[in-house]
């Protein structure tokens, strides 16, 4: 460059900078500094980023492609999928009713603690407080939540096409066409959607609010689904369910792709793309206007996040996600105290989860898969039976997991302990009152239920294994802080490191399913007595941990 050129470019930046000094807008020069400053790192973070996409396309072709390929290859050769197209035709309007309910409402709830549009810390903290618009920062962040919302639902699709494919015989393309309507513009609504739960507060208060009740519409959904595949099918619901609402506009296109909707399946695909351009472009413009506030809370939040995931820390990842979440009005009940103190612990206890509905709700929300995998688990035969009920116990074990919350704070500081007059160890022993009844409660009704919709009457099994699933979650409670240490010690050379950390941190999970997944399968009265030997291993199992963790926070004389 000649000295007349470089002097016409510093008088044009000066003029530039002289600009935005009289405007007060300093962006286009702050973000090109930042380009400048951020050159080397962008580059690094590229490569990172180009080796994660490799390796999941790698994996998603090695595992997903070719297994695909290698039926299509059967079906050529003769083998007939067929006998299951019913079947899948029977469970598509409901299901996929469900599965994009279910997405719409787990973005949601991101979007009360993180969100699509979530910046780093230091953008939030400091290049925001600088004279500069909102809009040119906060929107990339936004269209790479959409990009990320987009693979689930692409790899969600191509199953789906794989389905149709070699149960319907729909051709591959048609039928990966039809389901990418839903793939693609479900998240990219969901993404939406967030948007507007960050822009808003009284859209997050309504999606508090509202949560129970999706929640539930999405359980009742599943339900129905798994009732279609029995046989018990409403058509006339269905088609309610379907036209009620964009999460049910791609059941339309699906059965388009099969011929068994006319007019319908395209009539919600264009729908669905109207809404979706209609509420992305509308969210592109609301990025900008995010609350500073709400931007910096979920920044802080999202990066303690991280940084517990980091540590292996999931305890505090939880910690952290539930202080950052911004919650609307508590619940305040109240029961009367017990006349006896012996009662002292479980009221502390059952007043801690009654304010707690939440999680009365997520105990229902894994109870429910649980008990309607019991049917397919109880005509299974062989490794398949064992497989889906330990499949079924996994999420039994989540949900029971949930009502001992009070345990696990308990466990957070044996300290807290200090105003009981029991031994830490009893004390963690009275911790498992509740938890138990109210599991056995709910597995109860649970059963109740299921055996009025046709399932098997082994479902009546799951009361009495509720009580090792509790044991287990003591187990899991009264582990302590996190041992890192068992990644990195001698003991773990040879890449068993992480596998140690994980049989310690799981430890009651990983012993309980594997047991009754085996033991589930026998006579009712052999199972239910493998239940209670179970139940009583593991309590002792958390005793003995209990006391492990007591010493640990003993005083020293």
């Amino acid at each position: 460059m000649s000295g007349d050129d470089a002097a016409a470019a510093d008088s044009a930046q000066a003029d530039a900078g002289a600009g935005a000094l009289d405007t007060g807008d300093w962006t286009d020069e702050t973000l090109a500094l930042l380009r400048a400053l951020r050159a080397p790192h962008r580059r690094s973070r590229a490569g990172q980023i180009g080796y994660a996409v490799y390796s999941m396309l790698l994996f998603v072709l090695s595992w997903g492609g070719l297994f695909s390929l290698g039926l299509f290859a059967n079906a050529s050769m003769g083998a007939d999928y067929t006998a299951d197209g019913p079947h899948l035709l029977a469970a598509l309007p409901s299901g996929v009713t469900a599965l994009s309910l279910g997405f719409l409402l787990v973005v949601a709830r991101d979007a009360l603690w993180r969100g699509p549009v979530v910046a780093p810390r230091a953008t939030v903290d400091w290049l925001l407080m600088q004279p500069v618009r909102p809009g040119p920062v906060l929107r990339p962040w936004f269209a790479v939540s959409c990009a990320i919302a987009l693979v689930p639902g692409v790899l969600a699709a191509a199953a789906a096409a794989v389905a149709l494919g070699l149960m319907e015989k729909v051709p591959f393309l048609s039928g990966l066409g039809w389901a990418l309507v839903g793939g693609v513009l479900v998240p990219l609504l969901a993404t939406a959607g967030g948007v507007a739960v960050e822009r808003f507060s009284g859209v997050a208060r309504w999606v508090r609010r509202a949560t129970p009740v999706v929640a539930t519409a999405v359980l009742l959904l599943a339900g129905q689904s798994v009732l279609a595949v029995m046989g018990h099918r409403s058509v006339p619901l269905e088609r309610v369910e379907m036209w009620s609402g964009p999460w049910g506009w791609p059941a339309l296109a699906g059965l388009q792709s099969t011929g068994a909707a006319q007019s319908g399946g395209w009539l919600g695909a264009v729908l669905l793309a109207v809404l979706t351009v209609l509420a992305v472009g509308w969210a592109h413009r609301a990025a900008a206007g995010i609350p500073l506030g709400s931007l910096r809370l979920r920044a802080r939040t999202a990066a303690g996040v991280a940084a517990a995931l980091r540590t292996a820390e999931l305890r505090s990842a939880r910690l952290v996600l539930a202080q950052g979440e911004q919650r609307g009005r508590k619940v305040r009940l109240r029961i009367p105290p017990p006349q006896r103190a012996a009662l002292i612990v479980p009221w502390r206890d059952l007043t801690a989860l009654l304010r707690a509905p939440s999680r009365f709700g997520r105990a229902v929300l894994f109870a429910a898969p649980a008990l309607l995998l019991v049917q397919p688990a109880a005509s299974a035969r062989g490794a398949d039976r064992v497989l889906l009920t330990a499949l079924a116990v996994a999420f039994g074990y989540l949900g029971v997991a949930q009502l001992a919350e009070p345990a696990r704070v308990e466990a957070d500081d044996p300290r807290r302990a200090g105003w009981s007059p029991y031994p830490y160890a009893q004390l963690m022993l009275r911790h498992a009152m509740v938890p138990a009844a109210a599991a056995v409660l709910l597995m109860a009704v649970g059963a109740g239920i299921a055996t009025a919709l046709g399932v098997s009457a082994a479902v009546w099994l799951a009361p009495a294994a509720a009580l090792p699933l509790t044991a287990a979650a003591m187990v899991n409670a009264c582990r302590g802080p996190s041992r890192q240490e068992l990644m990195y010690t001698p003991r773990g050379a040879g890449g068993m490191g992480p596998f140690l950390f994980l049989a310690w941190y799981a430890a009651g999970p990983l012993t309980t399913v594997p047991a009754l997944a085996f033991a589930l399968g026998s006579r009712p009265l052999s199972a239910a007595l493998w239940c209670l030997l179970c139940a009583a291993v593991l309590m002792y199992w958390s005793y003995q941990r209990a006391l492990t963790l007591s010493g640990r926070h003993r005083p020293k004389d």
